[in-house]
Formats: structure tokens, sequence, C-alpha cells
């Protein structure tokens, strides 16, 4: 539910509640603007629209920094509900302590429906910021930005995957 096993240990290690921060779509929107804007710098002097990332106007800029810092709050809530579930369950129910099997699930069951509601707001959350952003863009730069989107996750997960392959390699007699 959290962490799927097809996942690396790479892509585990950059999980936020079963999934990618939203927040970090800022990142790389912010990153790729960067860049296509410095490999484009001659064009946009020359007063040449390019219509990609490097491209954005300063409404948009205003727009994205505006969700960003919604998203940030929104991430923070539900970091702490999370924080605050767990800290629950250490607290009330001291199962730990006399481990009786019966008595560890009906805890952890009941702990689960909060868990799932969790998962679901921050589910939400990836797919509105997700949404918003690519309402404040252009279709071209909607398009770059899901290109560069689909690039990380793909790169991420082939590098983590090899990362994987060669950590089991070394442990096997």
């Amino acid at each position: 539910m959290l962490n799927p096993s097809w996942r690396s240990n790479l892509e585990g290690a950059f999980l936020w509640i079963g999934g990618w921060r939203p927040s970090m779509t800022f990142h790389l929107l912010y990153s790729k603007s960067g860049w296509q804007l410095e490999a484009r710098l001659p064009e946009l002097i020359k007063g040449i629209r390019t219509g990609d990332l490097g491209d954005l106007k300063p409404s948009q800029v205003g727009k994205v920094d505006e969700l960003h810092k919604k998203t940030i709050r929104e991430e923070k809530d539900s970091s702490e509900n999370l924080s605050d579930m767990f800290k629950k369950l250490l607290q009330r129910h001291q199962w730990w302590s006399n481990p009786m099997e019966e008595q560890v699930e009906d805890n952890l069951a009941n702990k689960e429906e909060g868990l799932v509601i969790i998962l679901q707001k921050a589910d939400n959350l990836r797919l509105n910021t997700l949404k918003e952003i690519l309402a404040i863009l252009t279709p071209t730069q909607a398009l770059h930005f899901l290109i560069a989107a689909a690039e990380l996750h793909l790169r991420l997960h082939e590098w983590g995957k090899k990362k994987d392959a060669v950590t089991l390699h070394h442990t096997q007699p």
C-alpha cells in the first residue's frame, strides 16, 4: 500500500505517503524552466518566443508560486496527520509490551481506515497539484513538463533497478 514491490529502493527513498511528493512538481518545473531558458536565451533576447518552459510569463510564475505555497501547506497537514496517527497508535495502545496477536491486529485494523483516508488525501493532493500546474501552463508548456516528468520517473526507476541489482549481486555468497 505504501511502497509497491515493483519500486526500487531508490524510488522508495523518494516516497511521501504512498507516492511522489506534490512539491516535487515545482522543483521539476523550476529546474526544467531554468534549463530551457538558459538554452534558448539568445532567442529570447531577440524577442523570439520559444513556447517552452523557458518562456513562462510573469503571471504564470506568480500562479505557480501561489500554488506551490498552498501545496506545501497541504503536504505539511497530511504529514502531520500521518504522524499524529502513528503517535496515537503507539501512545494509546501499548501492545508492544504485551504482544497478544489478536490485540495487535485489532489495534492496527482500527488505524487502517485512518491510514486509507490519509492515503486518499495525499493522492488527491498529487492529482490536484498536477491538474492545477497543467491549467497554468500553455498546452506546449504542459507537454514539455509532462515529458520531463515521465523522463525523470523512468530514469529514476532504471537507475534504482540497476543499483538494486548491484547490491543484490554483492550480498549473495
